[in-house]
């Protein structure tokens, strides 16, 4: 968010996400939700038909791989376990009016993705938008749902939350401003990770446009020849997951992209400077949320979008606690970073900026800005991250919505969620019970699929998008919560194969030769 999108156009936000910051207080894991409370008696809903009257019937030859109609299938991360809709927690109580705008906004998409979204989005634009039980006897008779297990076939997994951050900026270079915000690199190439060799040796490769294609049969000796560069394997990330690497030319070798250290030291020349901020912090943390907006001395605001990422693991030292010991393990969204540490005696700020538990890194001095065509005057405060991964983002439109995910639609507060999207595809509805940050009350509702995140990843895993402003922020930044899911398959759905009857484990050989991604869809999680 693409990011990361995001956000992640779609493919590319996975990668990137990867940088983002949630300064997260709310480190501690917090035990399993409890029991949800039964229903309130106000504005009851109708019953719901009985479990076994919605519960997919046994499948049959041929049938193992068609929602609404296989009790069970399963994929290489996850395992679905269809049940009845009132056997999902809070599923009678939530408003669904809140989660309708974000569910039309998918239909744009996916009627494009097959005559079961293209008939069920017809259907869906003819239900008043305002009537909530209208619009969950849609859900319940249009689709069947599906319980997601991980790949132990443990059904609980880690809720955590985003936002859209702000920060003070100007578009020309003047202190404070002096850490640009850069737009995608025109000198970065990509090769799909799938086409490359297995092994570490050097091959062959031609530039086309943006692409890099290897020459196959060919040996050292030829690399001599016009238009043919050298591509060490050995140097390179394979894996991201739109499965892209992140090259440039130099001379006539092929090598991995900057790093973040590189960037900050001797600037992005081909790069445009989209704008110039305040914080290092707060631009880092940007990265990690994959979009945020920058407000200009005259009120302006810029609205930024994930654009592209350095193709760098995500590898953060931000933080360490009081006594100088360093973070005990580091996860991120693409949407929050993590940091957790054993040490309950920490600092508690430090650069204005909130986190609990952890002292940031300190900006050091480093080189100079560079803007295509000129070098800028005087030293830039480099943000002493020695994290290599970069983010690059493009200028959206401004607007009152959400930015725009991996989807490519905007994002709704509260109804929009970042998944791993080989075990969840992207714009489909997902029932996620969990319990708000702070309170620890029931957070029970219907969201929609519409993100993704560099650390994004596994079965039974959800990044919550909570909007933009300091509320917004705040509970984002807390948010760390046991949860457990529920996907929406339209029936008659083709999916992943049926599951076999052997006790999946993790890393076993049990399974190896299912699907990866639930769903394939090429820019968004596609089988090897």
């Amino acid at each position: 968010m693409n990011t990361l999108s995001h956000r992640f156009p779609p493919a590319a936000r996975w990668a990137a996400v990867a940088v983002a910051v949630t300064w997260l207080a709310g480190c501690a894991v917090a035990p399993p939700a409890a029991s949800p409370p039964a229903a309130t008696a106000a504005a009851p809903a109708p019953a719901p038909a009985s479990t076994e009257a919605q519960r997919p019937p046994a499948s049959g030859p041929g049938a193992a791989s068609v929602a609404g109609q296989a009790r069970t299938f399963s994929t290489q991360l996850a395992t679905y376990t269809a049940v009845g809709f009132s056997t999902v927690p809070g599923w009678s109580r939530d408003d669904f009016t809140e989660g309708w705008p974000a569910f039309l906004g998918s239909c744009k998409v996916l009627t494009t993705r097959g005559a079961e979204w293209k008939s069920v989005c017809d259907r869906a634009s003819r239900i008043d938008p305002k009537n909530s039980t209208a619009i969950r006897n849609f859900f319940e008779s249009e689709f069947s749902a599906y319980q997601i297990r991980d790949d132990d076939r443990k059904p609980d997994g880690v809720v955590t939350g985003y936002f859209e951050p702000e920060i003070n900026g100007s578009r020309t270079y003047q202190a404070p401003y002096i850490y640009p915000v850069y737009g995608q690199p025109e000198d970065m190439l990509f090769v799909d990770a799938r086409k490359l060799p297995a092994g570490g040796g050097t091959v062959a490769a031609r530039v086309q446009g943006r692409e890099v294609v290897v020459q196959t049969g060919l040996s050292t000796r030829d690399m001599g020849a016009p238009g043919l560069y050298a591509l060490n394997l050995s140097s390179i990330t394979r894996d991201t997951l739109d499965r892209r690497v992140r090259l440039r030319a130099e001379g006539r070798q092929l090598l991995p992209y900057y790093t973040r250290e590189e960037i900050e030291t001797k600037g992005a020349p081909n790069a445009r400077v989209l704008a110039f901020v305040d914080s290092a912090t707060a631009l880092y943390e940007m990265q990690i949320q994959g979009s945020g907006r920058i407000r200009l001395p005259s009120g302006e605001v810029i609205r930024v979008a994930y654009a592209e990422q350095n193709g760098q693991p995500f590898r953060p030292t931000l933080a360490q606690n009081k006594s100088g010991k360093p973070a005990s393990q580091v996860r991120t969204r693409g949407g929050a970073i993590e940091l957790e540490v054993d040490d309950d005696e920490v600092d508690d700020s430090v650069a204005g900026i909130r986190v609990r538990g952890f002292t940031l890194a300190r900006p050091v001095a480093s080189g100079a800005v560079m803007v295509p065509g000129r070098r800028i005057a005087g030293p830039v405060i480099g943000s002493g991250i020695t994290d290599p991964s970069y983010v690059f983002f493009k200028e959206s439109v401004a607007g009152t919505g959400g930015p725009v995910g991996a989807f490519g639609v905007p994002l709704s507060a509260g109804r929009s969620i970042a998944v791993d999207p080989r075990s969840t595809p992207l714009g489909y509805p997902v029932f996620v019970s969990t319990r708000a940050p702070g309170t620890g009350a029931p957070m029970q509702r219907l969201t929609i699929a519409q993100d993704t995140g560099g650390a994004i990843r596994g079965a039974v895993r959800a990044d919550y998008f909570f909007g933009n402003g300091t509320q917004a922020a705040t509970q984002a930044r807390r948010m760390k919560e046991r949860g457990q899911l529920w996907i929406l398959l339209p029936r008659g759905l083709a999916v992943a194969a049926a599951a076999t009857s052997s006790i999946r484990t993790r890393g076993g050989a049990v399974g190896a030769d299912l699907p990866q991604c639930l769903v394939p869809v090429e820019g968004q999680c596609v089988d090897d």
